[in-house]
């Protein structure tokens, strides 16, 4: 991000630029997940903001902040399903254009979601390349500004406002846990949070198979992981620069989870808070299941980025079948 004082001034221009357009999520708590952990946690629901995910707010924080003559073209952006969706209806929201390039392995859920806001969508093979070079011939052919998933200041900026947030309902954090794909939450929530209370540890959490942060924060510079392997589709994406920039300068730790733990979390979050979470946004909770000394007895503020979800295609469902366990889960 620029000096201090530019960035946050950014994120108080998206504070007061998204009022009205996304929603304040609540924070819950548990105190059957506190006893699991060991810590107290404060859950931040992003998975109950617009659209599903806290994607509502970059993207929102964006859009209006184009100029009239920037918005008449409409905007563009490659996406797996939650950025995309966001954008269309930050797009609709302002009445213009919105063409979104998607992976042809997206799931249907995150499809339904981009069809529903009226964008144009634009498929391609499900890698990175293809998914930058189909959406330079999308740019090229409309005219449309990029609005970048993570790699944008003013993404990060309003995905920044989820710790403003965070803070002002809880101000006695001591860590924040955070989801990392391509690293536009994490950089915006760990500036805003250090900026607000410089002595919180902001910690990221990505699956082991697209650790591509962790890799790179050891490395000193990117390193990407060529194919990302995760139930945790959100997250596959390579880190970005901007963002990475700032995870290097602030972020006090990088955390990886097998993809057994993000099921095993994702269910407890279901059947315990009663709320429906994606495997991205059970990443943070399912670094707490290994119970690490450090984090014992903390305040804890997790992010649940998201919550869409393919319903037909639960990671669980073979426990369930007939003959499964059945659900004996307590309450809150």
């Amino acid at each position: 991000m620029p000096p201090t004082a530019a960035a946050w001034r950014l994120i108080e221009d998206a504070r007061e630029r998204i009022t009205g357009k996304v929603s304040v999520t609540p924070v819950l708590t548990s105190n059957t997940l506190d006893a699991l952990a060991g810590a107290r946690l404060h859950f931040k629901c992003e998975n109950l903001q617009k659209g599903g995910a806290f994607k509502a707010r970059g993207a929102t924080n964006a859009v209006f902040a184009l100029s009239e003559t920037q918005a008449r073209r409409g905007v563009a952006t490659h996406s797996s399903g939650n950025h995309g969706a966001a954008l269309a209806r930050a797009a609709a929201l302002r009445g213009i254009r919105a063409y979104i390039v998607m992976p042809d392995n997206t799931s249907q859920v995150k499809r339904a979601a981009v069809s529903r806001y009226g964008a144009e969508i634009t498929w391609c093979a499900p890698t990175l390349a293809a998914r930058e070079s189909t959406v330079r011939q999308v740019l090229a052919a409309t005219g449309a500004t990029l609005i970048h998933p993570y790699d944008d200041l003013l993404v990060m900026a309003g995905q920044g406002t989820v710790a403003l947030e965070l803070l002002n309902a809880v101000p006695t954090l001591d860590v924040i846990l955070c989801p990392i794909g391509g690293g536009g939450l994490l950089s915006g929530i760990a500036f805003a949070a250090k900026t607000i209370k410089p002595g919180i540890r902001v910690i990221g959490v990505e699956p082991a198979g697209a650790d591509d942060a962790a890799r790179s924060l050891r490395a000193g510079h990117i390193v990407p992981v060529e194919h990302p392997d995760t139930i945790a589709d959100g997250l596959r994406a390579t880190v970005g620069e901007r963002p990475f920039a700032e995870i290097r300068r602030i972020v006090d730790e990088i955390i990886t989870v097998p993809d057994a733990a993000i099921v095993r979390a994702m269910r407890q979050i279901w059947e315990v808070l009663k709320i429906v979470v994606e495997p991205s946004g059970a990443v943070p909770y399912a670094a707490l299941l290994g119970a690490p000394e450090a984090l014992r007895a903390r305040r804890i503020g997790l992010i649940l980025s998201g919550g869409n979800v393919d319903l037909d295609h639960l990671p669980w469902r073979a426990e369930t079948a007939p003959g499964g366990p059945a659900n004996t889960s307590p309450g809150k």
